[in-house]
């Protein structure tokens, strides 16, 4: 029985002697993790300052700030993970993230597929942060590119969230790439109008519209017989802002409308024709007979 204690007290004693010995390594792994968390913060705000020295790009503003920070943390975690077990090696380490990366990709592929995509989005470049932009159903501004999401703001006020791979995979409308953008304004004028002279009026009167830029020129072109009316197309050219868009496009309506009510030039309404006839005169499915009869009588 005392044979047993003494067993007991001897393994007792071990352990207490490994954690004594490994207590002053594990302080020093979590003062390391504590001095990581300072230095990731300040060498992201490093990062950054110079990212706006080196680069007016804001996508690469954010992945010069992003890919820092998280090295500054891989790095420290990786030092401390050493220090905490000093029978570990860094060779052990790399050899167990090899070994593991194949399970953690399929646990995570979705995450490092938007990660990636992330990435490419980032130092591609196909749009910017501040621009207009049509991906799938959803159109807004781009408010921010993480490495994993991508943020919109609608018109409307609304936040979209899209996944980068699908951002990355789908066909993207850049609305603001070029910075100036045309309308084409339909019209529609009946078939009394004198249409060189309603060209030039609304040649004139588009140039002098608030938000309609002198280049490119703008154009008037006729395009189709319609049913009660002929179809001009004004194209002209403003700002790409979705706001200054609207805001031309209602002056040159009201504006349009205003003059084409003083030169006396309609636009018509739909016109549909109704005949009305006797139907019994002209109607086929009567006998022959009685059809005489009628004739007859009348």
């Amino acid at each position: 029985m005392d044979e047993i204690i003494n067993i007991i007290i001897n393994g007792l004693k071990d352990v207490l002697e490994s954690t004594i010995k490994v207590i002053p390594a594990i302080l020093i792994a979590l003062i390391i993790i504590f001095l990581t968390r300072y230095a990731a913060k300040l060498l992201r705000n490093l990062a950054q300052r110079v990212g706006k020295r080196a680069t007016r790009s804001k996508s690469l503003q954010i992945l010069i700030t992003k890919t820092t920070h998280v090295g500054v943390w891989v790095i420290g975690v990786i030092i401390a993970c050493v220090i905490a077990f000093p029978g570990l090696k860094l060779g052990d380490i790399i050899a167990t993230l090899g070994l593991g990366s194949v399970a953690v990709g399929f646990a995570f592929q979705d995450i490092f597929k938007n990660f990636l995509a992330g990435i490419l989005l980032l130092l591609q470049e196909p749009f910017r942060i501040g621009d207009q932009i049509i991906v799938d159903k959803y159109e807004g501004t781009v408010e921010q590119i993480d490495i994993r999401t991508t943020k919109i703001r609608t018109y409307n006020g609304e936040r979209v969230i899209l996944p980068n791979a699908n951002v990355f995979t789908s066909a993207i409308q850049v609305r603001t790439a070029f910075g100036i953008r045309r309308t084409d304004l339909g019209v529609g004028v009946d078939y009394n109008t004198p249409l060189s002279e309603a060209a030039e009026i609304l040649y004139k009167l588009i140039q002098k519209v608030e938000g309609v830029l002198e280049d490119p020129d703008p154009e008037i072109d006729l395009v189709s017989f319609n049913d009660s009316s002929i179809d001009f197309i004004v194209r002209y050219w403003t700002k790409a802002e979705q706001k200054e868009v609207r805001r031309t496009q209602t002056h040159a309506i009201i504006a349009i409308k205003k003059v084409f009510d003083r030169v006396d030039i309609n636009i018509p309404y739909p016109i549909r024709t109704v005949y009305f006839y006797n139907q019994n005169k002209y109607n086929d499915y009567i006998p022959i007979d009685l059809r005489q009869n009628i004739k007859s009588s009348q």
